[in-house]
């Protein structure tokens, strides 16, 4: 049911006061009526659903989190690898120029 506003006026008020009248919707409760009593899910099914995609969600995240901690793992693990090659090379560029610079030296005396 729904009110209608003071612009319809009622012949049967005096004084020329308006007054609400009572009309049916047209839609709404209506069609929501007309279903049958099983289209609606219980607060039941609704909390076991919720309960549900929850879990799901969970299940998701965990398995996201448990790859990328395998994939920063495995970022760690080649850095640590880089860091190794290029500290040899180093090592070894070190070595070499020392190694120029005494012969170099000894040519000048």
């Amino acid at each position: 049911m729904a009110l209608t506003g003071p612009a319809e006026k009622n012949p049967s008020t005096t004084g020329g006061m308006s007054a609400y009248q009572i009309s049916s919707p047209v839609s709404g409760l209506s069609q929501v009526m007309d279903g049958s009593p099983g289209s609606l899910p219980s607060p039941q099914q609704l909390t076991e659903e919720a309960s549900r995609k929850r879990e799901l969600r969970l299940m998701k995240n965990r398995e996201a989190a448990r790859e990328c901690r395998r994939k920063k793992k495995e970022y760690v693990k080649c850095l640590e690898n880089r860091v190794a090659v290029l500290e040899k090379q180093n090592k070894t560029l070190i070595e070499e120029l020392k190694a120029l610079k005494d012969l170099y030296c000894h040519k000048t005396e």
